[in-house]
């Protein structure tokens, strides 16, 4: 049988989701639990990998496993054994062939970014001291959405078959002392979140006027675009699927 499980983790301690050697990953610890928990190695397949220090509010990772579980006995179970930055929410018994990553419609983030130093809020967001123009960031940020190949924002030598992703949603909001970027779309390409917000801070601190980033994406070149913003302000906060994923499984 297949399983789904819902995960969210503070990813400061973690270099990144996926199992890597001699550093620890999200994917590991999950997979060290589950082991005690089922009495046997299970591996788990994650919707995406977070890079080292982003965090999820929401993930989901599919393993096999030959018996019925219990929900919320399997939730109680696996908590008690995680460690405090990792928290299972729900667990759904799912069609054997369901993925969590190759069956996922859309992603989101959202990055954090305080405008006032706030010493509760320092390893979860980045902190700006200069002033920024939250229109002239959201301007740039629509022109996202008239494109599909963003190699410019995409880590160099990356192993991918495509740099196209379809963006469906890219918006600024300033909540208090807080800005927050949230962006949605079908895929992601790696470090492609960090590397928009570092550009878009470039046009909100006068560096770069909205309409460059036409030139930016055209030029299919990473140099061209801002410096990535830091790890520690950004959240993957939802991974969508079609309903037939849980249908008649409580999701």
């Amino acid at each position: 049988m297949r399983y789904f499980i819902e995960l969210a983790y503070n990813g400061t301690a973690y270099f990144g989701w996926q199992r890597q050697p001699n550093v620890i990953s999200v994917q590991e610890v999950l997979e060290d639990k589950l082991q005690i928990a089922l009495q046997n190695y299970t591996p788990v397949v994650g919707a995406g990998r977070t890079d080292a220090g982003v965090h999820a509010k929401q993930l989901f990772a599919h393993f096999d496993y030959e018996k019925n579980l219990n929900a919320t006995d399997f939730c109680f179970k696996m908590n008690t054994l995680l460690p405090k930055d990792i928290a299972i929410s729900q667990l759904f018994e799912v069609p054997d062939g369901a993925h969590a990553r190759f069956d996922a419609t859309a992603r989101s983030y959202e990055y954090m970014i305080d405008t006032q130093k706030n010493p509760f809020t320092n390893q979860g967001s980045y902190y700006v001291k200069r002033n920024l123009d939250i229109k002239k960031m959201q301007e740039a940020a629509d022109i996202l959405l008239d494109y599909t190949d963003f190699e410019s924002f995409s880590k160099v030598k990356t192993d991918v078959f495509t740099f196209d992703c379809s963006i469906m949603h890219a918006s600024w909001k300033q909540v208090g002392h807080q800005l927050i970027f949230s962006i949605q779309a079908n895929r992601f390409l790696r470090n492609m979140v960090r590397a928009i917000v570092g550009t878009l801070l470039e046009v909100g601190s006068g560096k770069r006027e909205p309409q460059a980033m036409h030139q930016i994406i055209q030029s299919k070149n990473r140099s061209n675009a801002g410096a990535s913003a830091p790890a520690r302000g950004l959240y993957l906060t939802q991974v969508d699927y079609p309903a037939h994923i849980f249908t008649n499984h409580g999701k």
